[in-house]
């Protein structure tokens, strides 16, 4: 079995394939879910007169850096929308239109779900001077029905009919502009579908459309150069690169594997390890959704299964959730510095902790001519710069707790207040106000009080 030139992509391409899908609290019935398919539309080019705001094709341009005999592979990856409706046992072989149907431990309404799809057009050897390739293909419409069963026998079925979608994929390549012998590569995508309804809701429009619809591209024999971080001698080649609707990136470390999103990502973008599966909102964080999950009623669990099959499976999975992925959940901290010079050089750029010549608790500064460091007594006096919280302070007094430098060379004087019975726990937890220099003046003795 061949192996799959694209598997190092599978993981972000999928979230950006469902990005959105169903959102929480993943019931049909929640206004988060009334309007659907954001990301990646391609509608029939007759709905772009209509309505300009739509577009009927995406285009992809990056540029290959080639080896000798380098070939170049495409998949374009999208949504196909199946309208799901119900329909109640009447009797003997008789059925009839029903908005709700309880089956089980779930409650089936109406639904629009997506059907997955992969077009993947035939390797191409990159050659200076060859004819476009144009790749049809068709996303075949249909009806297929499927029985509800509960333990009393058939309940009533769903229903769910597809509308064919015809496209093209056009891909061109040749040299690139500039210095080098850099090749330009461009992906055009289209919904070629003859489809036009006066006045049709976006709900018939998506379902003659491609939806979420992202290229993946491969080369063989050549890496791909970055659009975000440019190569010096490949400026002008990157510069003459126009994407329209979509935004190509790099995945894996070797730069073979493009994702060209319609969900703009950084280089190299992953799926966080502690993600225990899809929650279909990259926005939020897995923890919150999963403890949202654990609040919805038996009853809003139930809608939520008879939804959507992906949204049963989240359900089902937050509810099974062990203690140790609970755990994992709560968070994650990686290193953000950058990579050292030498092998020898661990320490970040600059970290107060690890830096003796910054003490906050023995450093001083000057105030009023003043030197001052922890334990002076001081009187605010918040200045113009300071925020509202800031001038509900002026004319109260504090004890300096430390002076902190910060990385541009500034001076911040942390205080805490006098008189104030939460300052042993803020003290505890190490917070303080800060204050610059000149907002502070040394109180010296009792007649300074006054």
């Amino acid at each position: 079995m061949t192996a799959d030139r694209f598997a190092a992509a599978r993981a972000v391409a999928d979230a950006v394939l469902l990005e959105g899908y169903v959102l929480y609290p993943y019931r049909a019935s929640a206004r988060k879910n009334q309007i659907r398919w954001q990301f990646g539309v391609l509608v029939p080019p007759e709905q772009v007169v209509v309505e300009p705001s739509e577009r009927a094709s995406v285009r992809t341009e990056c540029v290959i850096d080639p080896g000798d005999a380098p070939r170049l592979h495409v998949r374009v990856r999208c949504l196909q929308v199946q309208q799901r409706s119900l329909e109640r046992a009447a009797g003997r072989e008789w059925f009839e239109p029903v908005d709700e149907l309880v089956v089980g431990n779930a409650r089936w309404v109406p639904w629009d779900e997506a059907v997955e799809h992969e077009i993947d057009v035939p390797p191409i050897v990159l050659l200076p001077v060859q004819p476009p390739v144009v790749f049809p293909f068709l996303l075949a419409g249909g009806q297929d029905i499927e029985e509800l069963v509960d333990d009393a026998g058939v309940v009533g079925r769903a229903v769910r009919r597809r509308e064919p979608i015809s496209g093209l994929v056009h891909v061109t390549t040749g040299w690139a502009p500039g210095p080098g012998a850099l090749m330009k590569v461009r992906v055009v995508v289209e919904n070629t579908s003859e489809w036009s309804e006066c006045g049709a809701s976006r709900a018939d429009i998506v379902r003659r459309s491609l939806v979420a619809v992202h290229t993946l591209l491969a080369v063989d024999d050549g890496t791909f150069l970055s659009l975000v971080d440019r190569p010096e001698d490949a400026v002008e080649a990157l510069a003459a690169c126009e994407n329209e609707g979509t935004w190509p990136v790099l995945i894996d470390d070797a730069d073979t594997l493009v994702l060209s999103s319609p969900i703009i990502l950084y280089d190299h973008p992953t799926v966080a390890p502690e993600s225990p599966g899809d929650l279909f909102d990259a926005t939020e964080i897995d923890e919150i959704l999963a403890l949202r999950v654990l609040t919805l009623t038996d009853d809003e669990k139930a809608e939520a299964r008879g939804t959507d099959a992906r949204a049963a499976a989240i359900v089902d999975r937050v509810d099974d959730f062990p203690p140790e992925v609970w755990e994992r959940l709560h968070g994650a901290v990686r290193a953000i510095t950058p990579v050292a010079d030498s092998p020898g050089e661990t320490e970040p750029w600059w970290d107060p902790g690890s830096d003796a010549t910054f003490d906050p608790a023995a450093d001083t500064v000057f105030v009023g001519g003043v030197e001052v460091g922890a334990g002076a007594r001081v009187r605010l006096q918040p200045s113009r710069r300071a925020d509202a919280h800031d001038i509900f302070l002026a004319g109260l007094t504090a004890v300096v707790a430390g002076v902190f430098n910060d990385v541009d060379g500034g001076v911040h004087v942390a205080v805490t207040l006098e008189d104030d019975p939460a300052s042993d726990e803020l003290v505890w937890q190490g917070r303080y106000l800060y204050f610059q220099p000149d907002e502070l003046q040394l109180l010296t003795d009792v007649s300074t009080e006054a």
